[in-house]
């Protein structure tokens, strides 16, 4: 995945590229699971976004794992309005904005507060400014749309959690790990351990935008420089926490909620699925599934299930 930065008169923004292609589904979760807002790209083309939407395109997959992830706002990039098949035509804009707008309903999505943007990325049609090829679409431009969003309010009286998204050797400064405060503060002079590993060091400095920070609060995305610690000693998937404030720690086992979005078949207790948090990816086993649920009212269907399938909610040990 890529992070570039980029300012608005009204904020900083730092883009998540994350691929679209099936092979990467790991690292599009990986960048998914740090966004305040999720830029679905759908392409216009006849054929192309025929393929994304189908039920096992990547316009869906996306789509729900945006939201499975706990990304709440959207805005939905209908891209290529330059492509001969399309020729910035409302008619297609109109048929993908009803086909897409169905499904994000399915999900669990607003569509009514969603902007549906038709751009062309390659020649630039609203992407910064209004676009004069599209006379008939009376919505904001994507840079506008941005503008729009809300930030969500910060958790900053919780215990400091960081996943690692990278860690990097840098001439003349160490080790700086790099990642999304997701609850708590970090500053210099604190001392941070890494769970699952329990290793504790001095944070030397807090570095976002190429600027120093006196500290870092969640959504920031940051590097911050670490004593006497080797690039070898920490890894993706890590979490950074306070040493004196309720320091991460690994476990042996958790209570989950779990949706069965799409499974072949059944599962039942000893599933052993990849379990994808923050920018870990760990092996883990169903011990026991103990309730099934009305996965939109959270009322209890069964105890101690002998299996679950597609389209169920239950949790699990």
């Amino acid at each position: 995945i890529a992070l570039w930065k980029f300012e608005s008169p009204k904020y900083f923004f730092t883009v998540i590229d994350a691929p679209g292609h099936r092979d990467f589904i790991k690292n599009m979760i990986t960048g998914t699971s740090q966004a305040d807002c999720a830029i679905l790209v759908v392409a216009s083309g006849v054929g192309e976004f025929e393929a994304g939407i189908s039920k096992e395109g990547q316009t869906r997959e996306h789509a729900l794992l945006a939201f499975t992830l706990g990304v709440k706002q959207m805005i939905v990039a209908i891209n290529k309005m330059d492509d001969s098949s399309v020729m910035y035509g409302q008619a297609r804009y109109d048929e993908i904005k009803n086909e897409v707008t169905t499904y994000l309903k399915k999900v669990g999505y607003k569509p009514a507060k969603i902007p549906f943007v038709p751009i062309s990325g390659w020649e630039g049609d609203n992407m910064i400014e209004r676009s004069t090829n599209m006379p008939w679409y009376k919505g904001p431009y994507l840079l506008e749309a941005l503008d729009n969003l809300n930030p969500p309010k910060r958790p900053v009286d919780k215990p400091l959690r960081l996943p690692l998204q990278d860690v990097y050797k840098i001439g003349g400064i160490g080790t700086v790990p790099v990642g999304r405060v997701e609850t708590g503060v970090i500053k210099p002079g604190m001392v941070a351990t890494f769970g699952p590993v329990g290793l504790s060091t001095e944070v030397k400095s807090v570095e976002m935008h190429h600027e120093s920070l006196p500290e870092a609060v969640p959504g920031d995305n940051v590097g911050f420089n670490v004593k006497n610690v080797s690039v070898k000693e920490l890894r993706r998937g890590f979490v950074a926490s306070d040493s004196k404030n309720d320091p991460a720690k690994g476990t042996q086992d958790f209570t989950a909620q779990v949706i069965v979005l799409n499974h072949p078949g059944q599962i039942g207790n000893g599933y052993s699925p990849v379990l994808d948090c923050h920018t870990a990816h760990v092996a883990c086993k169903f011990k026991e599934i103990t309730e099934k649920m009305d996965r939109r009212s959270g009322k209890v269907l069964e105890t101690a299930p002998k299996f679950v399938k597609t389209g169920d909610a239950c949790m699990v040990i």
